[in-house]
């Protein structure tokens, strides 16, 4: 029989036994089903957690407090962390030229009260030059300037998702008052809506001064009169000069922190595209993890499918028999039950692949922050292991079926 007769009587025999054909590829339909749809929400994941970070502005390096091991009696007593000399230092374009500008973080979770309402947000201390850096500015009223920095100003900018937390009416923010931890703060301006993953809401957060942060909010003074920050975000003047940024950055650091030439350093410079792709890496290891745990179905599948085959084998015993007394060679033979495996995976495959790509879009109609991306090479790849397995899993069946005696098969009863 030509491949084409064959494909059709595999058809025939699915349309015979349906119930039967359909709980055999049940395996597979879950199988591909789940890992079109966990690929689809992790390729997603991936991407929002990448534009997030590429939403936070251009030629970005970050500065943060890192942990090191005991570096010798000198500096055993040295307390770890980053302080506003760090940040005047940086910000001296003698010291440290291809740097644009800098900002420092200093951030605190707290309860935030306007009028009645009540919510939890995130206090965030900065500079007037946060807006630059991030690319992030006000619809309605302004950002605070030096002079509220210097004066430690009770002035707060609030985000969009604060805002329609703490005002859920929409009325005018600007010149309302808010409390946190018993300080007044007076509104002056509402930022625009800068987005984020549902890891992180960009939006979720209150801009004051950072001296009003450090001084009437959260106590930043430390042990050696020092004032600490959080972390410092950093500029370069341009992609090109990023490189050069990273290694003034250091150089500046160890000599503030007063830092032997072989001792560690205490702090770490990431860079923009560092942590894009370290988060790429996470939810790439993630999502293949993931489609590993549900392509182990596909096994089951394949399984599933090989049982039903043999039993498929012994029903037509005579008819192979038959077949074999006719003239049918035993290729033919395994080529026909090959075939009838391979159409059961393919078709529970081309199931699945439907099934996975509803549950994706089913999946971001239910999240705004998070689009599933349909990765046709996951497709590709579901299609084609589905049907590998079937052939895999059908060889021993047709193997059985080619192999047996035609006279012993035609005297089955």
């Amino acid at each position: 029989m030509t491949l084409f007769e064959n494909i059709r009587l595999a058809f025939v025999g699915l349309s015979v036994n349906k119930l039967r054909a359909f709980l055999t590829m049940l395996g597979i339909i879950i199988g591909v089903a789940a890992v079109i749809t966990l690929v689809s929400v992790g390729r997603g994941v991936e991407g929002a957690v990448v534009g997030e970070f590429e939403g936070l502005g251009n030629n970005l390096l970050f500065v943060f407090p890192q942990d090191v091991s005991s570096d010798g009696l000198a500096n055993r007593n040295r307390i770890i962390g980053l302080t506003m000399d760090d940040y005047e230092a940086l910000r001296d374009p003698l010291r440290a030229p291809d740097i644009l500008r800098v900002v420092p973080s200093y951030d605190r979770p707290a309860i935030v009260v306007a009028g009645r309402e009540e919510a939890r947000s995130t206090i965030s201390g900065t500079t007037p030059e946060f807006t630059d850096l991030r690319d992030f500015y006000p619809i309605v009223g302004n950002f605070f300037n030096e002079q509220d920095l210097a004066a430690g100003a009770r002035v707060a900018v609030l985000g969009q998702t604060a805002y329609e937390n703490l005002f859920p009416n929409g009325e005018n923010p600007i010149g309302e008052t808010i409390r946190v931890n018993n300080l007044n703060l007076r509104i002056i301006g509402l930022m625009e809506e800068k987005g984020g993953s549902g890891f992180n809401d960009q939006d979720d957060v209150i801009l004051i001064p950072i001296t009003t942060a450090q001084r009437r909010l959260f106590p930043a003074r430390r042990a050696d009169g020092k004032v600490g920050v959080d972390a410092l975000n950093v500029q370069a003047i341009s992609e090109e000069r990023t490189d050069a940024a990273v290694a003034q950055i250091g150089f500046v650091l160890r000599e503030t922190h007063n830092i032997s030439f072989r001792a560690e350093d205490d702090f770490q410079i990431l860079s923009q595209d560092e942590l894009v792709g370290a988060f790429s890496q996470i939810t790439g290891v993630l999502t293949i993890f993931l489609a590993f745990i549900a392509s182990i179905s596909l096994v089951v599948g394949g399984i599933g499918i090989m049982n039903i085959m043999l039993v498929s084998v012994t029903e037509r015993t005579r008819e192979i028999g038959l077949r074999k007394a006719l003239g049918a060679r035993p290729r033919a033979i395994l080529t026909q039950f090959l075939i009838e495996a391979i159409v059961l995976s393919v078709v529970g495959g081309l199931i699945g692949l439907l099934i996975g790509m509803a549950g994706a879009f089913i999946i971001g109609n239910f999240s705004d922050l998070l689009t599933p991306v349909l990765a046709w090479d996951s497709v590709v790849l579901a299609i084609g292991v589905s049907t590998i397995v079937g052939l895999f899993f059908g060889i021993f069946p047709a193997r059985r079926a080619a192999g047996l005696n035609p006279i012993d098969a035609l005297r089955y009863e």
